[in-house]
């Protein structure tokens, strides 16, 4: 039997171009359902053209037109979808088209991030985790195939900066760490989290699975990072610890100040601080409570997709901190 043939929905974005990429390489017969107005985009229209020359299938259509997205599908036995966290929920009629398709033997829903049943945030991201829950329930529901992939951060977020909010690079001279700093967060290269999710395609473990990514080498907590990085660098950096209060003050944009004469002090709320605060709420959630290593994968149900996949190549930790280094200097 051949390799399965793999719609791709949201391929002009980031992580679904990584895997629009990862398919071809993989030798799958590979689709790209294209909305009209992305070729008069120059940067997706000059994506698209690279997949097609590389041999993707561009089918024009879009989520919000059913009638394209079944006929997309009939051509296709794989659906993934890599539209961004903010159109979760636009995932509906997605998952309306595959049951009326009736010819999909897998769904690979847009998650990459951190398992949505499993976070301990939801009175503070905004619905940000409930909407992929939503979306679960509902493939679920209507007994689609499918496999759902945790991969936790991207590299290229938070790291660049050393879970630094605010800031682009890494620090050179002084470094805030939040929580304890041993509380362990996981970072995964988007093209690899693409190469790990093509190899789930046609893997009869993955079916009705999470495939949870910690890939050795890419498991760090803030204490661990720091130390790495002034290894690196050859000197000590100064630490400035935000306990887990100070740290939710900030999120929910409380700030201590004093009165006129210095006495005593007050909290004042600053204005709203959403979505501004949500690199906080995600550090919060990865280096404070865990959410992305304080359960067992195999306990919990899950498969660990760097086990699955021991051949599997992929960027560590410490290689991209070198990748970084080297572009200081």
């Amino acid at each position: 039997m051949g390799k399965s043939r793999i719609l791709i929905i949201g391929a002009t974005g980031n992580i679904g171009h990584e895997i629009a990429k990862a398919s071809l390489q993989s030798s799958h017969p590979t689709f790209v359902l294209v909305r009209d107005s992305a070729f008069s985009h120059p940067h997706k229209r000059h994506i698209l053209q690279t997949l097609s020359d590389a041999g993707a299938t561009l089918l024009k259509g879009s989520i919000e037109e059913e009638s394209s997205l079944v006929e997309a599908m009939k051509q296709v036995d794989v659906v993934i979808c890599a539209v961004s966290s903010k159109q979760a929920l636009d995932q509906k009629p997605v998952i309306k088209a595959i049951k009326r398709a009736g010819c999909i033997k897998k769904f690979i829903p847009s998650e990459f991030g951190l398992d949505p049943e499993k976070t301990q945030i939801s009175h503070l991201d905004h619905g940000f985790y409930s909407r992929k829950a939503e979306i679960r329930q509902l493939i679920e529901a209507e007994g689609i195939p499918f496999t759902y992939i945790s991969c936790n951060f991207f590299m290229n977020y938070l790291l660049p900066s050393l879970v630094q909010p605010g800031s682009k690079t890494p620090p050179m001279d002084k470094v805030t760490i939040f929580g304890s700093g041993n509380v362990k967060g996981v970072f995964v290269k988007q093209s690899d989290v693409a190469a790990f999710t093509i190899s789930t395609v046609d893997d009869p473990r993955t079916l009705n699975k999470v495939v949870y990514l910690r890939p050795p080498g890419n498991v760090y907590s803030m204490n661990e990072l720091v130390e790495l990085w002034e290894s690196k660098i050859g000197k000590k950096l100064d630490k400035v610890y935000v306990t887990e209060e100070e740290l939710l003050k900030k999120i929910k944009g409380q700030v201590k100040r004093k009165d006129a004469q210095e006495k005593t002090f007050f909290i004042t709320k600053t204005e709203t601080p959403f979505p501004n605060n949500m690199d906080m709420v995600f550090i919060y959630s990865a280096f404070v409570k865990g959410d992305q290593t304080y359960f067992d994968i195999e306990g919990s149900g899950g498969v660990d997709g760097a086990q699955l996949y021991p051949l599997q190549k992929y960027t560590t930790i410490s290689e991209y901190l070198d990748f970084l280094l080297e572009e200081r200097q």
